[in-house]
């Protein structure tokens, strides 16, 4: 069984360890605990390892963000993967930061790489992992939010939840998404902040 994992990003070093990126962070991350490593190859940097006996090809896109779907299109053809066994990693302004929410579809939530890899694919039903960004940013700001740098803090939240994230794309591909969905979709959610003493 084939699985195709694609986290989405920009490439560049300007766009590494940007909050737009947690795809590719993701990703990384994986094939660093698996002692495995990428390959610069059509359409992406490629990677494939096992897990209980599925074959997972890890997929970081070299489009850039608004042309994700030529590269999910093309390895998906490729590989001969069926759809319902994509999993797209993507960040999310709409969750608090940490946050993570598995769905086996819906709308592209206005993020552009999602909305081209839906409108490629002619469909929004494939399976979605969001990543929450947060919305820390002032009115207008949004491009320089995403496209920032994590802070000092929020990078030591996310690479404790990137742990969980490998986990939940490890039980995508043996589970399946439902399975996952209940297994993990209430550990993804971040607590809500202690109240403040007076």
């Amino acid at each position: 069984m084939k699985y195709l994992i694609v986290g989405l990003g920009n490439i560049g070093e300007e766009y590494k360890d940007t909050r737009h990126n947690i795809g590719f962070t993701v990703l990384d991350a994986m094939a660093l605990a698996s002692n495995t490593f990428f390959t610069d190859k059509r359409y992406g940097a490629v990677c494939q390892l096992k897990y209980k006996g599925r074959d997972l090809i890890l997929l970081k896109p070299s489009t850039f963000m608004n042309l994700s779907g030529n590269a999910v299109d093309y390895w998906l053809k490729k590989e001969k993967i069926q759809l319902e066994n994509m999993l797209v990693i993507v960040d999310d302004i709409a969750l608090p930061l940490g946050s993570i929410r598995l769905r086996h579809k819906g709308s592209d939530g206005g993020h552009n790489g999602l909305a081209h890899i839906s409108s490629t694919l002619g469909t929004n039903e494939y399976p979605r992992l969001r990543f929450g960004i947060g919305n820390s940013f002032r009115k207008g700001a949004q491009v320089d939010f995403v496209l920032g740098t994590w802070t000092h803090e929020e990078k030591k939240s996310v690479e404790e939840r990137i742990s969980v994230v490998i986990e939940m794309i490890r039980s995508f591909s043996f589970a399946g998404t439902e399975l996952t969905m209940t297994a993990f979709n209430k550990v993804g959610k971040m607590p809500p902040p202690a109240p403040q003493r007076t």
